[in-house]
């Protein structure tokens, strides 16, 4: 069950216009339709800057270079030890 808030204030006309997107969905409230839409996009929002798609040859490239590696070197080492400090994931 939801329990936090949002107070908003808003254009007259946006507000019409939501309500009757509202309707057209077959949603419950404007309040659903509000949800939904943050909802959908906040998730397309975060996966735009915290990820990547990479084609799969550049992803097998990767991969072998991954093998083929023995240790980290100092310069790795440092860009995690800076990544971990940022709270870069």
């Amino acid at each position: 069950m939801a329990t936090a808030r949002l107070d908003i204030r808003l254009d007259e006309e946006i507000k019409a216009r939501a309500e009757k997107a509202s309707a057209l969905l077959g949603l419950k409230s404007l309040t659903d339709y509000v949800v939904r839409l943050m909802d959908e996009d906040s998730t397309h929002v975060i996966n735009k800057y915290e990820g990547f798609t990479i084609e799969d040859s550049a992803f097998d490239l990767f991969s072998a270079a991954c093998e083929k590696a023995k240790a980290p070197n100092k310069a790795l080492l440092d860009a995690l030890a800076f990544a971990e400090e940022k709270g870069i994931k």
